[in-house]
């Protein structure tokens, strides 16, 4: 693999993981006002920079370790079901 297509990875990789991060944000905005799911949309941004925290150290800041992606994978699968109840699926 060249350089530039690792960098590339890396670079979808960390898109991947800040779409989440910026969606919980707009939830504690939307929260914030409304009253609604508020314990969830503070804890969750919390949770996100605790996790990515703890496994970049944990993987020495390889954004191509199998623990980055697994964390990436969980958060969107967070933002996946909290979608569906969102959306009022059956």
């Amino acid at each position: 693999m060249t350089d530039t297509q690792q960098q590339r990875g890396e670079a979808w990789r960390v898109a991947a993981a800040a779409i989440p991060f910026l969606v919980s944000l707009g939830l504690l905005g939307i929260a914030a006002q409304t009253g609604l799911a508020l314990s969830f949309a503070i804890g969750w941004p919390i949770v996100q920079i605790v996790g990515y925290g703890v496994t970049l150290r944990k993987a020495k800041g390889d954004m191509r370790h199998p623990l980055v992606t697994t964390q990436i994978i969980l958060h969107w699968l967070v933002l996946t079901l909290m979608s569906a109840v969102i959306l009022g699926a059956p």
